[in-house]
């Protein structure tokens, strides 16, 4: 792995009010790539992932993945002392970044025009569910809703609970990529910007295969054949194994489906293949092909298939359980996990960031911070000391 010797965003001071996950995540991709990043939390109970289970004794395991090198600094914004604080902090800024409700922001005075009045080429980002205006842009923006909205729940079957956050995730990256286009910008013409993100226009953006059957009604035509990449193709779908585990199935090209008749035996299942039946229903051989997989996976064990598919380089795969994954070869090898001590939580196993294999990215990140960790000595660094009295008041 490239050990960095400049990261890209080494020397930009970053004031991060977001919590929970798309803030947080964006703004420990600005941290791995360099960013000196503050993060300011609500004195006492801190951003509320801090405590949601399962927990590396100290830490929640879920604040700790998306926190790394930041420094926590608790204040009130709603206090004279706070909202001073966050005067000098935005002051001194080169990205400020928030996702309070729509108003909020304003109301604290940490908006983007309160920014710019105090550093007028300061990249302000908003996160939010859905904007900061249009009809739903005062509705929470929790990703399971913004999910439901941009269409792709209703994809497949509209009851199954989706087991990623996708929302979250699409408006976290597409926050990273405005802010690196607004920097490029400003490094040519000193403009700064205020950066609106929503997660809805994020994962929308990113549903041009789940929307691709609307697309062609709205143009007019009939929306069919669908592009079955959700289990209606059987040469795309997963499969029960005979030890009980599942094996997931990806045999879309015809040499890929030709390689793998041949391993299992079955040549009268190889076909010409045409330009349509790549991702679209294969009439009467659909069954056909089902039922031959179905009776190939059932009659094998996970670890016997993994073994002839991975000979062969034909991509089946076992579905590993969240331990399996995060102790697989394949991971440790491309550097995406690894074991550190944490100062709080003592040995604990990370998952990295993929830029570090170009030295874009630290490649051993400092630890999550404690709530409130470096007040004292961010507030020093803005010529203020640590008020007398009674902790203050928590965030609206």
């Amino acid at each position: 792995m490239q050990q960095p010797k400049t990261l890209p965003l080494a020397g930009l001071r970053v004031v991060d009010f977001t919590r929970l996950l798309p803030g947080p995540w964006c703004t420990q991709l600005l941290a791995d790539m360099g960013a000196h990043v503050i993060k300011v939390e609500t004195p006492e109970t801190g951003d509320p992932s801090r405590h949601n289970p399962p927990r590396q004794r100290t830490h929640s395991a879920y604040f700790a993945s998306v926190n790394r090198n930041k420094r926590s600094v608790a204040l009130d914004l709603r206090s004279p002392f706070g909202q001073e604080a966050a005067r000098r902090l935005l002051a001194r800024a080169d990205i400020v970044i928030e996702s309070f409700a729509v108003g909020v922001a304003a109301r604290l005075g940490v908006d983007y025009d309160s920014a710019r009045a105090l550093k007028p080429d300061v990249i302000h980002c908003s996160i939010t569910g859905f904007g900061q205006d249009g009809p739903l842009a005062a509705s929470p923006g929790h990703d399971l809703v913004v999910q439901a909205a941009t269409g792709i729940l209703g994809v497949a079957n509209a009851g199954t609970m989706p087991a990623f956050q996708a929302a979250d995730y699409a408006g976290a990256s597409f926050a990273v990529i405005a802010i690196l286009g607004a920097l490029h910008r400003r490094h040519a013409t000193g403009e700064g910007a205020h950066l609106d993100v929503a997660m809805f226009d994020s994962l929308f953006a990113m549903s041009e295969i789940a929307l691709a059957g609307a697309l062609a009604r709205a143009a007019g035509e009939s929306g069919t054949p669908a592009m079955e990449v959700w289990g209606g193709n059987p040469r795309y779908a997963i499969y029960p194994s005979a030890d009980g585990r599942f094996v997931a199935v990806s045999l879309l090209e015809a040499r890929l489906w030709h390689r793998f008749c041949t391993t299992i035996d079955r040549p009268d299942l190889i076909f010409t293949e045409h330009a349509h039946e790549r991702h679209s229903d294969h009439g009467e051989r659909a069954a056909r092909y089902r039922e031959a997989i179905a009776g190939w996976c059932a009659s094998h064990p996970a670890a016997e298939i993994d073994r002839l598919m991975q000979a062969s380089n034909i991509p089946i795969a076992v579905v590993l359980t969240p331990d399996e994954a995060l102790a697989s070869a394949h991971a440790r090898a491309r550097g995406m996990t690894h074991r550190e001590i944490d100062p709080h939580d003592g040995p604990v196993m990370r998952i990295g960031n993929p830029l570090a294999r170009a030295g874009l990215a630290h490649a051993s990140p400092l630890a999550p911070p404690l709530l409130g960790e470096h007040t004292a000595e961010v507030l020093a660094e803005l010529g203020l000391a640590l008020p007398a009295g009674p902790t203050e008041h928590a965030l609206p």
